[in-house]
């Protein structure tokens, strides 16, 4: 999930720092609640751009001892402290509340409570500052770059405001009551004994002198304001999930919390949900990230998947630019809307990845089986086909029938798969491959795609289509099981380099290929026995490098880590193929991790056997909440339900092996088609109540998606 030339090592305000977030509006701050200009990444951001860069509160000189922090939501937080008395009295009676709510803008509403007999008199100091930069620029650790900030007062607010890129940006502050300087905020009060003090800060984002839609105002939060009732209206349409194993039933639910906050509304289409890749720093959309978490998250919400898909169809590209990488056809890799985005990315949508467009074609055909609105398919197929156009054109470089990238400038993302970083794509000894480079799983997404469009022409009853499709999807299987396979080795290589080489390090890439089909049953024993080694299977996950592998390191991004939603593609890929003992055993491992990180699943954590520690090590600049992570534990339902709607042959498949500590199952609100069901399992028995006229219930693991394709096999 790389962003482009961000640097992924940046540091965090640390382990308790706290992150609050609505849609793709976020807040970083310490325990106590101030953001301090030498936390680095602390702040607060609105549309890729940090709206609050330093927010200190100094009461009578000093700053608060911090008691608590509470978050009851995603979007608010709850501060306490205490404050120094004037004489510096031990056990200072002087209670700082501060209630901080994020959005379009920042509230924070600031109480002091005297409990002491006597009345005291306080000078409150709000040191606030706004350096409007870029979020590529924080992330990255960079100063920055353009005009300097200019601080005024005016209308009785703080205008920190700076001109960058042709755009100017800026952060408006006011309080009642408050003396305000260029510096911040200033109040002098008398708490009377046993009494109380309050104010409230408003900050106010400002693009080109325009405020949002609906910025805070001094009225209070208003619970009907759109991002809460947005969050509200998410709590009620998520299927309600109840299992005997609290620990379980806790961490499902913290997912799908966690994946509504992480939602993105379109301005222009109110009724479109995508989801964010990731908070802090992912919070927009990322093609093969946003698609592969909605895919993972259909369970509980199909919608999302649909909004994700609709749009990037709207900024799929139309024309050919090398510095943004934009080609026709392609879906693009990550969207920003920063000052700066133009810039770092070659425009505000960078469309340098190899694997999106093929997963576009391949959730539409997965959107069809769940019985998604016809006319929405029917919408995306254009989209679909010129997806596939662009995999022929311009994916396939050489002409050879397989996907390769290499970047067209010296300032994208040197690696264009789900591993992007500098070296995360190496050969057994170490050494780094050499693009153009054609990835394993890159292949299998393709394999999808062409199965999931041959699939789509047969629902519409167009045979032509469907066979020339499933013919293309069996050639391109033929050729990867050939070119790929290490016969000496026993699995397939993670890619082909510049001259067609096997990169041949072991890797958890080809288990994606098992859960696309792509890999030939005979081969599929091997691959399963490498990827349960111990070198790769760590009791936690599934390492995405073998650890005894040349550039191995527990401790890195791509060369050794556990990736939970990896982790979950790999066991989707066993039980795809009958391995149900393997799968369920990597499907009990991540959520044991999960409950070692209080239900929410962080982007990755390093790669150090379990036998080694108490629980998972944390990689120390991991996102959470991260969405595909997020949808990591709904996905490992999925597959333990064995549960797949096939709308197109009018059947639903339910054939449950639940672990026997997981207990009673119950899912209810599922929404299928038009109908909302509720599925109930325990152990190997399942029953679903509900379903929508015309289809019925398989008690059976569906069957390959690409059995009979075409007219092969018999059909």
């Amino acid at each position: 999930m790389t962003a482009w030339n961000a640097n992924t090592e940046a540091e965090i305000a640390g382990a308790d720092a706290v992150t609050l977030l609505e849609g793709s509006s976020f807040c970083i701050s310490a325990v106590s609640g101030d953001i301090s200009p030498d936390g680095g990444t602390n702040g607060a951001f609105y549309q890729d751009t940090r709206i609050v860069s330093r927010w200190i509160l100094r009461i009578n000189g000093a700053l608060r001892e911090p008691l608590v922090a509470q978050r009851p939501d995603t979007f608010e937080a709850t501060f306490v402290g205490r404050a120094s008395w004037p004489d510096g009295k031990f056990d200072s009676p002087l209670i700082v509340r501060q209630e901080r709510h994020v959005g379009p803008g920042l509230r924070d509403d600031i109480t002091l409570e005297n409990y002491s007999a006597e009345a005291v008199d306080c000078d409150i100091e709000i040191l606030v500052d706004a350096d409007q930069a870029d979020l590529f620029e924080v992330k990255g650790g960079r100063q920055p770059n353009g005009a300097a900030v200019s601080r005024s007062v005016r209308d009785e607010r703080l205008l920190v405001e700076a001109v960058r890129n042709g755009q100017r940006r800026g952060s408006a502050i006011r309080a009642a009551g408050a003396e305000i300087t260029v510096d911040g905020l200033r109040f002098r009060a008398t708490i009377a004994a046993r009494g109380k003090w309050s104010t409230s800060v408003i900050v106010v984002p400002l693009i080109n002198d325009v405020a949002p839609k609906e910025p805070f105002t001094e009225a209070g939060v208003p619970r009907q304001r759109t991002g809460v009732q947005r969050h509200l209206a998410w709590g009620e349409s998520v299927p309600r999930i109840s299992v005997a194993d609290h620990g379980v039933e806790a961490t499902l639910q913290r997912s799908q919390t966690d994946l509504g906050s992480l939602r993105i509304f379109d301005a222009e289409n109110p009724g479109r949900v995508a989801v964010a890749a990731g908070a802090p720093w992912f919070m927009a959309l990322f093609g093969r990230d946003s698609l592969l978490s909605s895919y993972m998250a259909l369970l509980i919400d199909p919608t999302l998947a649909a909004g994700t898909l609709q749009t990037l169809a709207d900024i799929q590209g139309t024309k050919v630019d090398a510095d943004s990488e934009e080609q026709p056809g392609r879906i693009p890799h990550e969207v920003r809307f920063g000052v700066t985005a133009g810039l770092s990315l070659g425009g505000t949508a960078y469309y340098g990845t190899a694997d999106a467009t093929p997963l576009f074609v391949s959730l539409l055909g997965e959107l069809s089986r769940w019985g998604l609105s016809g006319d929405i398919i029917d919408s995306l197929m254009p989209n679909a086909d010129r997806a596939l156009a662009w995999i022929e054109l311009y994916g396939d470089r050489d002409g050879d029938g397989l996907v390769e990238y290499l970047r067209p400038n010296i300032h994208g993302l040197l690696n264009q798969g789900w591993k992007d970083s500098w070296d995360g794509i190496n050969f057994a000894d170490g050494r780094m491959a050499e693009p153009p480079t054609a990835l394993c799983e890159v292949q299998g997404y393709v394999y999808s795609a062409y199965v999931a469009r041959s699939l789509l022409a047969r629902a519409k009853g167009d045979f032509s289509t469907e066979h020339r499709w499933a013919g293309r999807a069996a050639a391109l299987k033929e050729a990867f099981n050939e070119k790929f396979w290490l016969p000496d080795k026993g699995y397939f290589a993670l890619a082909l380099d510049k001259d067609k080489n096997p990169v041949d390090s072991c890797t958890s890439n080809m288990g994606h290929c098992l859960w696309t089909g792509i890999v030939d049953e005979e081969k599929a024993p091997s691959v399963v026995e490498r990827l349960m080694s111990p070198k790769m299977f760590t009791g936690w996950g599934i390492r995405t490098l073998a650890s005894d592998m040349g550039a191995y390191n527990p401790v890195s991004y791509h060369n050794g880590s556990v990736w939970p939603h990896d982790t979950a593609l790999v066991a989707t890929g066993l039980m795809r193929y009958g391995f149900v003992d393997e799968a369920t055993k990597i499907a009990s491992g991540i959520l044991d991790a999960a409950g070692h990180f209080d239900g929410q699943l962080p982007e990755l954590f390093c790669g150090f056997d379990r036998s080694e520690f108490h629980g998972p090590v944390p990689y120390p600049t991991a996102c959470s909440p991260q969405a595909w992570a997020a949808a990591t534990p709904i996905q490992l339902a999925r597959i333990l339900l064995r549960f797949d709607p096939d709308f197109t042959r009018n059947a639903v498949h339910l054939a449950p092996i639940l672990p026997e500590k997981f207990g009673d199952f119950r899912a209810e609100n599922v929404l299928l088609g038009p109908s909302r069901i509720t599925i109930n399992a325990a152990g190997r028995e399942g029953s679903v109540g509900g379903l929508p006229p015309g289809l019925k219930l398989l008690k059976e693991p569906r069957p390959p998606l690409d059995e009979g394709l075409g007219g092969r096999n018999g059909d």
